[in-house]
């Protein structure tokens, strides 16, 4: 028997930009027919992006994307090709849904039956699931459609193999965040091995306002065993011959032969010369976290129709690491970086700041914010009076500077890029129309912990031939090596304790524990919902990398710093809301993932 050709088209779409879409599909097909593919598939709802959210619920909207994928019809003479759209059925129930197209017109539609209802996913706040598997007999192979979480649920797949499937393909637009490919490379390998047929899963790939999706496509073979991946964070088309000791053996139980579904498309396969196997490099963890947020700001940047970025530098890590980022996705001639020195800035950090724009060639406006405060301070003192300088003191300077960026934004076009972390926006150690002004928080997902990886990360790219083994996410501190001749973050920002420079000596430890600690902290209150007394019973205290055993056991986390950081999480939603959008790279991020009421009395325990 000739083996099946597979084309998985992972592509870059844009949510409701219909047409622009239905480009991209056209082209992934006619790419496929000139490869001489079988079949080629698609991403979930790639004709209208995902997530839609509530442009589902604009009846136009969903007649335009019927429309489109009517013209996208024709295209399919001489293979089959499925592809996510919007199904509106005799009820005028929407369902999340992969046309069937095949010769020129639509054959059949799978309907999603595992609708996905937690963290960023709210589908069925839109869509009806389906009923029923189906599969494809496509030159004699037997091939199961799933769309995206029908594969995660042992259900779909099982139903399959008893319909005698031999391959279960997967549309997908499974978002990003850091680990989650071996999560799904071991689901996936397990549901191959369980009902012994090979999985071929299509991904999204791009921006789309805080998601990522990371693409990564795959092919398994009946055994659960990687036969080829696609690439991380770009467009790439998977090609792949799957031959008949690759796939499943395709013998429907008895109990299932009188509920198939099975439509019967092209009949018999075509010898053809062998593909090679083009297996895309797996990235290094913070490699991976790196691209995600580079991908992340160029699409969200061009997508929203910008192409010009503005930001403070500060001479800090984060915003020389924000800086490097935005270079990297946009190019260095459309970065903007103003430089805007108080009283309290140093001398150094106005040195590195500088530094880091030279290494980037990224452009530098450096605007003094003194004569500015000292009329805030001036208007105001007749209202302050005697009261000592406080934070309120501290605020008015980066709200000076949040004024500059915004001004600088409506004058000439560009987009303000926050700076602000994670750790900084779980505790509200922001500034309020200050630091937290501008239209997207690139970091904001991003732990100070992982800052400082991400950012030594950056140096090593910087020096080929002179890299070093990636260290594990947490450790704080200047990396080995990092700093040196050609890097863009000087050895400095990474040496230097974290400081707002807002008041005199200051540093983020006045105010907060150490980062090794906090972010312990904040993955288990936050990302994992632990309970003070949980987190208390097991989380260790901030110790010497590699600690383990009695010594650990011994330093445990004390209790009134962990209320203490778990207060400050509760007080600061109310800024959180009122944040801009950022890139979501951990499992549980601000924003879609995590829902908290700011008005809010209970009280951890």
């Amino acid at each position: 028997m000739a083996a099946l050709r597979l084309a998985l088209a992972q592509l870059n779409v844009t949510v409701g930009d219909l047409d622009a879409n239905r480009r991209l599909i056209e082209e992934a097909i006619h790419r496929a027919q000139a490869w001489r593919a079988d079949l080629v598939v698609v991403p979930e709802l790639a004709v209208t992006g995902y997530p839609p959210e509530d442009l589902l619920l604009k009846p136009q909207f969903i007649e335009a994307n019927a429309r489109v994928l009517e013209r996208l019809s024709p295209a399919s003479r001489g293979l089959v090709a499925l592809v996510g759209f919007v199904d509106r059925d005799r009820q005028g129930r929407l369902h999340n849904a992969a046309a069937v197209l095949a010769g020129g017109r639509r054959v059949a539609t799978y309907h999603k039956q595992w609708l996905p209802n937690y963290g960023v996913f709210d589908e069925k706040r839109y869509f009806t699931a389906g009923a029923g598997s189906l599969v494809l007999m496509v030159g004699g192979v037997r091939v199961g459609v799933t769309i995206c979480e029908d594969l995660w649920e042992e259900a779909p797949c099982r139903a399959l193999g008893a319909l005698g499937a031999q391959v279960v393909v997967n549309l997908s637009s499974s978002p990003y965040h850091a680990g989650k490919l071996r999560v799904r490379e071991r689901l996936f390998a397990r549901r191959a091995q369980e009902n012994r047929l090979a999985i071929a899963y299509c991904n999204l790939v791009g921006g789309q306002d805080e998601l990522i999706f990371d693409g990564a496509s795959l092919i398994l073979d009946a055994r659960g065993r990687e036969r080829i991946r696609g690439a991380q964070f770009r467009e790439d088309m998977v090609l792949m011959d799957l031959e008949p000791p690759q796939m499943g053996p395709g013998r429907p139980s008895r109990a299932a032969r009188g509920a198939a579904r099975v439509v019967p498309l092209s009949r018999a396969l075509t010898e053809r010369p062998r593909l090679r196997l083009a297996r895309a490099r797996r990235l290094l963890p913070v490699e991976e976290v790196y691209e995600a947020l580079t991908l992340g700001v160029r699409d969200y940047v061009r997508k929203n129709g910008f192409s010009t970025v503005v930001l403070g530098l500060s001479g800090g890590v984060d915003s020389a690491l924000t800086a490097c980022i935005a270079a990297d996705a946009l190019g260095p001639a459309e970065v903007r970086a103003v430089v805007m020195p108080s009283r309290f800035s140093s001398s150094a950090t106005q040195a590195d700041a500088r530094r880091v724009a030279k290494a980037l060639g990224i452009e530098v406006l450096e605007i003094p914010i003194e004569p500015m405060f000292r009329a805030y301070l001036e208007t105001l003192q007749p209202h302050f009076g005697t009261r000592a300088p406080d934070v309120a003191e501290q605020n008015l300077q980066a709200r000076v500077r949040g004024t500059l960026l915004m001004a600088l934004s409506n004058k000439f076009g560009w987009l303000v890029l926050t700076t602000g972390n994670k750790s900084e926006t779980a505790t509200g150690y922001t500034t309020l129309y200050g630091d937290m002004a501008g239209g997207f928080a690139v970091i904001k997902d991003v732990p100070k912990t992982l800052v400082y990886e991400l950012a030594r990360f950056r140096n090593r790219r910087a020096r080929p031939g002179d890299r070093e083994p990636a260290p594990a996410f947490g450790r704080v501190g200047p990396g080995r090596r990092a700093g040196g001749p050609g890097v863009p973050i000087p050895a400095s920002v990474l040496a230097r304790a974290p400081s707002a420079e807002l008041a005199p000596n200051q540093t983020d430890q006045d105010t907060l524990p150490p980062y090794s600690l906090l972010d312990r902290l904040l993955k288990a209150y936050v990302e994992e919902d632990q309970s003070l007394r949980a987190i208390l019973a097991r989380l260790p205290a901030a110790l010497p990398w590699g600690t383990t055993g009695a010594a650990q056991a011994g330093n445990r986390v004390d209790p009134a710093v962990a209320q203490r950081v778990i207060a400050m999480v509760d007080r600061s939603e109310y800024k959180r809301r009122q944040g801009p959008p950022g890139i979501k790279i951990t499992p549980k991020a601000f924003g879609k993932d995590r829902r908290m009421p700011i008005t809010n009395r209970f009280h951890q325990s």
